[in-house]
């Protein structure tokens, strides 16, 4: 198993749980981004710088996952492509994406994209907060438990 980040737009709170957990469970976490991030010295910590480009880091993860890997993303439709090949996909609010939920997040991505190219003002997410953080490190040590088992 590894954990692989969308590291561009991962928040660094985010960043910092996954660090921990790789070193605390002895797994891989693979932060793929388009510039340089900085990690912490670890042997279980490592970067992929890619080109840049539309979706060059998506496709990056999508063709080096594997079945027992764990993806962390915001992005829907690399999300979609990571549960299509066996693979787990959660986001930094802690949410898993599933075969049975991801049509609908797509579909409401899509909608939301269509609104906004019309000229509809629609906000935001909402701001990444204390619960947010508490999710994710809830959702990633469930997950982490189940797959070492």
């Amino acid at each position: 198993m590894r954990l692989w980040v969308d590291a561009d737009a991962c928040p660094n709170v985010i960043k910092t749980i996954l660090f921990r957990a790789a070193e605390r469970v002895q797994i891989p976490c693979i932060l793929v981004a388009n510039q340089a991030i900085s990690i912490p010295p670890s042997k279980w910590i490592e970067r992929r710088v890619v080109s840049s480009g539309f979706d060059v880091a998506d496709n990056y993860i999508v063709d080096n996952i594997d079945s027992q890997d764990l993806v962390v993303t915001a992005d829907i439709p690399l999300a979609s492509d990571v549960i299509d090949k066996g693979a787990l996909a959660i986001n930094p609010r802690g949410e898993l994406y599933t075969k049975e939920n991801i049509k609908q997040r797509l579909g409401m991505r899509d909608f939301m994209e269509q609104m906004r190219s019309s000229g509809v003002q629609m906000g935001g997410p909402a701001t990444f907060n204390q619960q947010d953080r508490m999710a994710f490190a809830n959702t990633l040590d469930k997950l982490l438990a189940q797959r070492k088992k």
